[in-house]
């Protein structure tokens, strides 16, 4: 199980949904969909913008669990 934690990197980085769209060039509600982990993939340019408007790495993104929580 893949879990997403966009949510987390934003807050820490005190960054709204808006912004972050803004910054990575892609709408709120695809962003929304990738947040919440419903989306089924994610390109390697939108993770890459992402990244780089967040300053991170795609680790503290996406994290892989084998527990179903």
């Amino acid at each position: 199980m893949i879990i997403v934690n966009l949510d987390v990197m934003m807050a820490k980085r005190k960054m709204s949904l808006n912004e972050l769209s803004e910054r990575v060039g892609i709408t709120i509600a695809n962003l929304s969909i990738l947040k919440t982990g419903k989306a089924k993939a994610v390109r390697f340019s939108t993770l890459d913008a992402i990244c780089r408007a967040l300053d991170c790495s795609p680790g503290d993104i996406l994290e892989y669990s084998q527990t179903n929580e």
